[in-house]
Order: structure tokens, then sequence, then C-alpha cells
């Protein structure tokens, strides 16, 4: 039941909505994506639940012409503060979700490789998808204005598909059916990217748009007692609808990892957790120091949730054993220790990484609704 506050909440949160699409009318609106002719293939869902978010296509601008800034060189981000690090070929680079938020989407090229970086600020989800080639050009995506199960859908440009961000497959249009290969995108704070890539690149906010970037247009949106905005699904009783989780997949297996579940195992700022999904050892890696981007008015003021990895436990030819002590992770077979971001720093494996596995950060109503087949880690 709604109490006084969720209700002037999802208030706020929809003079928000229409606040963002009266700004984007600032913008090069694009042509909405065009409807299925005769030729296109049978939507894989249904239209009528592919539903209008409030602004028009492209009315939440993407970035389409990034300029980035070295990393010892930004002074306008705190340590705590939430970044998507997307690392391809030794080309490391932040998205903060201070501008991430107010543009859902960047069209960029990471280590020669063309890729957009999106972020849903409905859901807390963060993916990174190579730009597919159609008829011998890469294309880029947009926001196309509406949302599925609360979820961003982009549309491409040279065919104006939709692709529900949380499955990067084509739903509806000429590319129905097609699905983008994903790069690995995590959520860590500002301060532990900046030391594990202190020559890395930074997503400048001269982005050609006036945002307040470092303000937060959806403040009190993640509060646990809120109902997702704009979801007409049922929620999956398992788990609060705002419990923020991060999914895990691994071919048809797939767990979520609840943020609290993984704080409250914490050896002092971290948890370490060896688990496995379907055939894949894993460990998923917690540590306290980065606060949400959906809380207070301004993000540097809003709480600490800590930030959530997982990687595969195979490294140097063997499965690793981690566990969390008071200042970091270390490797049971080695001793070596590692960071958040899966690199080895000290001990025999100094230098190794660890492979990133497909794992997403998630409000855990939109995760369940992509992933309804899901197991809950359970905690211990």
């Amino acid at each position: 039941m709604f109490n006084a506050r969720v209700l002037a909440v999802a208030g706020l949160l929809v003079v928000l909505v229409f606040g963002i699409f009266l700004l984007g009318r600032e913008e090069d609106q694009g042509s909405p994506p065009a409807a299925a002719a005769n030729s296109t293939p049978e939507p894989l869902v249904d239209p009528s639940e592919i539903t209008p978010g409030g602004p028009p296509p492209d009315g939440i601008p993407p970035i389409d012409e990034p300029d980035f800034q070295p990393a010892d060189e930004v002074d306008w981000l705190d340590d705590q503060e939430p970044v998507i690090v997307v690392e391809i070929r030794n080309d490391a680079r932040a998205y903060p979700l201070q501008i991430m938020t107010w543009h859902e989407i960047v069209n960029d090229e990471v280590g020669d490789t063309p890729v957009s970086v999106t972020f849903c600020p409905l859901c807390n989800t963060a993916y990174a998808f190579v730009r597919p080639e159609v008829d011998g050009d890469v294309t880029t995506f947009g926001t196309s204005g509406k949302l599925y199960n609360s979820n961003l859908v982009m549309y491409d440009r040279a065919t104006e598909s939709y692709w529900p961000q949380a499955w990067g497959k084509a739903v509806m249009g000429p590319l129905t059916g097609t699905e983008l290969e994903r790069v690995p995108a995590q959520i860590v704070s500002w301060s532990d990217y900046r030391a594990a890539f202190p020559e890395g690149l930074v997503l400048s906010r001269d982005t050609g748009h006036e945002r307040d970037y470092g303000s937060n247009p959806y403040p009190g949106y993640d509060d646990i007692d809120n109902p997702p905005f704009l979801f007409e699904g049922e929620v999956d009783g398992r788990l609060a609808a705002i419990e923020r989780i991060l999914g895990v997949e691994a071919g048809n297996h797939v767990t979520a990892f609840p943020y609290f579940r993984l704080r409250d195992s914490a050896e002092g700022t971290w948890t370490a957790v060896n688990s496995e999904v379907g055939d894949e050892a894993i460990v998923v890696l917690w540590k306290a120091g980065t606060v949400s981007a959906l809380d207070s008015e301004t993000i540097v003021e809003s709480r600490d949730v800590g930030a959530a990895v997982a990687f595969s436990r195979r490294a140097d030819g063997r499965t690793l054993t981690f566990q969390a002590t008071d200042s970091g992770v270390m490797d049971e077979e080695t001793g070596s220790t590692w960071t958040l971001l899966g690199k080895a720093v000290e001990g025999p494996l100094a230098g190794h990484e660890l492979k990133a596995v497909d794992a997403h950060d998630s409000f855990w109503f939109d995760w369940a609704a992509f992933h309804p087949e899901t197991e809950v880690w359970s905690g211990g």
C-alpha cells in the first residue's frame, strides 16, 4: 500500500520525467522508430507492453561525440562517486553516473571497438555492447523514449529496431532476434577506478548539453520501501522490488546476489563469496565505499551502498579460493592480494587478472522480470 512518502516520491518522479522531456525539446529529437513493415519479423514481445516513458526519442540525449579527460586531471568527482568501468585491450574508461543518469547512452570507441555504454536509472542497470554493423556501416544507439519492464528501450539508428537494454536483443523492428555482444561493465567508486587505472580516461562533463551534473534527477528513488516507477508487472516476492542485486549469468544458469547479504557477510569493508553458477566457478566481491546515484538530491551526499563485481575463479591454470580480510582480498592457494577490479597486486600472482563474468547490477524487480528463472543467493 502506498504511504504518503511513496506518493510524494512518485509524484516527484513524474514531474522530473516530464522536466527531462521539456529539456529534451532543446535537443535534436531525431525520428521515432518506424512502424513495422510487412517484411518486418514478428515482435518478440507484446508491443502493448512497450510503454511510453515520458520523453520523446532522444529527448534524453545520448552522447554521440564523447570527450574524455585523463584520470589524474579530474577534480570534479568525489572518491565515493559511482562510475561505470569499461576496459578493452588496455583502454580503460570511466563513465560517471552523475553524467549517465542524464544521458543513458554513450556511443563510443574503446580499444578500437565501437561500443555503446548504457545506464538505466529506473532499474540501476549498466550494460556495454559492441555496436553492430548494419549494411556496411557501424550503427549507433538512441533512447526511444519507451520502456519495457521499466527498462530503457534503445533503438538503433540504422533500422530503428527496439532493444531493451537488459536483454541486449532486438524485440521489434527489422533486426528482431539479433543479439548484441556484451562487454563487461562494472559500477565501482571513482577512487577504486583511479587506483586500478591511474592512466585511464574519464568521460568529460563537456557533453554539448546543459545539465546539472552531480545532482540526482530521481531523489529517493532507491528507497527500499518505494514501488518501481512505471512498472506494471508482478514483483517476484522473494526480495523487495528495489533491492539491489548483482545478477550473474553462466549458460542457462542465473543467480542473484543481494547487496544486503553481501554487506552482512563482510569482513571489515570487504566480502568475498566463492560460488558456482552453472558450471562456472566464480567469486563475487563486495566492497564498501561507493555511494548510490539514486538517493540524495546531490549524489556525493548519498548513502554508501558499496560495489559488487564477479569474476571467474580460474587463474594461472587453477581454481582459486578467495577470502576477505580487513583490508582486502587474498587467495588461499598463493596468498596473493587482489583488487576489487580483479587484479593481483602483491604475491606470487602479481600482475595476473581475473576474467570478468557476465554480471550486472540491477534492482530486483527488473532483474526478475527479465530472468524469472533466477536463483537467489541465501548468504552465508
